[in-house]
């Protein structure tokens, strides 16, 4: 979608025919990876990162993954890889295992819902043509740095065991995206009991469960907006109980109505 001596972007879509892992691919540079539909894991050694639209993933130079869908439907992603010197500039410190290579610590780190709007924005723009590079560039280094920003990302807590628990529930989620679940319902399907599937994700995700799967709709809605016409048949698409509440659930998270949002991408108006 565009190359730059800057940074690189592409739009990397994959059916997701591999239910279980994969033969083991590495990087030859470092990339941060934003899945924006669908859900995959990536396995680096005994660790593993649920790829959803929550998260941006670090895909460390010369470092072996392997990846696996567990879930149905593929996924697609947005991958930007920018010059090591401007990454080495944009990432903390405290993030990279050495300074002279940007290699990250963290597999995955949860971003907030500004930098999904930034991912959604810097896509629609590149696909529909409606963005000189130079801006491009600019929005794709805000969102990198953005995502590295210590205030406006979480890294994951807790157990290893409480990790992969949690890790279960997102897979639960990605399931069927627009069902209204209950916390009966995901204990029953996991195992144990609200009360601790509901601590267990909070010290995880830091964030309450029921706030982290609203996340995952609204990303949703953000990947489908621009082609979308019937903003109310998008809302009960993705199991809103109305318009409304859609629209308020919407301008809370991103600032913009979903109507204002399809417009500005539409228009070019970034």
């Amino acid at each position: 979608m565009l190359k730059s001596t800057t940074v690189a972007v592409h739009d990397v879509c994959c059916r997701g025919e591999c239910r279980h892992r994969s033969a083991e691919e590495c990087a030859s540079s470092t990339q941060l990876v934003f899945p924006y539909r669908g859900l995959y894991l990536r396995h680096v050694g005994s660790v593993q990162s649920v790829a959803d639209a929550n998260h941006v993933l670090f895909f460390n130079a010369g470092e072996g993954y392997q990846v696996s869908h567990p879930a149905t439907g593929g996924d697609a992603c947005l991958s930007l890889t920018v010059s090591q010197s401007l990454l080495r500039e944009l990432a903390p410190a405290a993030m990279l295992q050495r300074r002279d290579q940007p290699v990250f610590h963290h597999q995955a780190l949860r971003i907030d819902e500004r930098a999904q709007v930034l991912v959604a924005l810097l896509r629609h723009s590149l696909r529909h043509g409606g963005i000189e590079p130079l801006e491009a560039e600019s929005l794709a280094l805000t969102l990198v740095g953005r995502s590295l920003g210590p205030r406006t990302t979480h890294a994951p807590g807790a157990t290893p065991a409480r990790r992969r628990l949690v890790d279960r529930v997102k897979l639960l989620l990605a399931s069927d995206l627009t069902r209204r679940w209950t916390l009966a319902e995901i204990a029953a399907e996991i195992g144990g009991s609200p009360v601790y599937l509901t601590q267990a994700f909070q010290q995880v995700e830091g964030m309450p469960l029921y706030r982290y799967h609203l996340r995952l709709r609204l990303a949703r809605a953000l990947d489908l907006i621009a082609d979308c016409e019937d903003v109310a048949a998008l809302a009960q698409d993705l199991g809103f109980s109305s318009h409304s509440h859609f629209s308020s659930a919407f301008r809370q998270a991103y600032g913009r109505t979903p109507s204002e949002f399809r417009q500005a991408v539409v228009a070019g108006m970034l």
